[in-house]
């Protein structure tokens, strides 16, 4: 049995398992209690996946999800009721850069949506955690080189990360640099169940894990550097 944030224990069935309370004051003082999301759960995305036919088997789409993009300062109200300290959300790739790359532009209104809802959090007592990458290529880099299938994803990957760290890490210290690459890499490229929906193409699995291996190898090794020495200045 675990308690609200209130300390007031959460009734609840555990069969014939042992109930222990677990009190909020039981755990260290700097321990993260927090909530995760991904762009996609939360507010319009991947337009291209969900309108393939038998994308979704019962027909439904993600186009508008919660409308957290509209309504991220009530939901950040929400997460302050509840009692989070933390809260970890992904930063949409197309949102960013429409087109990709540095090299065709960067959505102003997209570097201030991150921006409000960070200074929200922070407002409300929340420390945020930035996923650089939960799954959302730009439609554009598939089409133009396959996506992951093809090295010249990493020079892409860096320019947005590099505007990532540059525009938000004066207040976000906490990044994580790809969610679940396995998952992404196998039902993607592999399967097909999960956008890009190359499943049918030549990629094995073995492929497709290896490229997720090599790039976030190249990833890690070309932006984390600059994400230490500038927090480390910070």
């Amino acid at each position: 049995m675990i308690t609200s944030a209130d300390e007031s224990p959460v009734n609840g069935q555990v069969g014939s398992y042992n109930q222990t309370k677990i009190k909020r004051s039981d755990f260290p003082d700097d321990f993260a209690f927090g909530a995760a999301t991904s762009a996609y759960q939360i507010f319009i995305a991947n337009k291209t996946f969900i309108g393939l036919a038998g994308g979704i088997s019962d027909g439904s789409n993600g186009c508008v999800a919660i409308d957290h993009y509209n309504m991220f300062r009530e939901d950040v109200a929400l997460m302050k009721k509840l009692g989070l300290n933390s809260y970890r959300f992904s930063i949409a790739w197309p949102r960013i850069l429409p087109g990709g790359s540095l090299c065709t532009g960067v959505s102003k209104e997209g570097i201030q949506f991150y921006n409000d809802l960070i200074d929200a959090l922070l407002a409300a007592g929340i420390e945020p955690y930035a996923t650089i990458f939960h799954w959302d290529v730009p439609q554009c880099l598939e089409e133009e080189y396959g996506g992951f299938l093809s090295d010249k994803i990493v020079k892409n990957f860096c320019e947005f990360a590099e505007i990532c760290f540059w525009e938000f890490g004066d207040r976000v210290k906490h990044w994580i640099t790809l969610n679940e690459p396995w998952s992404f890499s196998v039902s993607g490229y592999a399967i097909g169940t999960f956008p890009p929906n190359r499943g049918k193409a030549p990629t094995t699995t073995g492929e497709a894990k290896r490229h997720s291996c090599l790039h976030r190898c190249a990833f890690r090794s070309q932006i984390a550097r600059k994400f230490l020495e500038n927090q480390r200045k910070g």
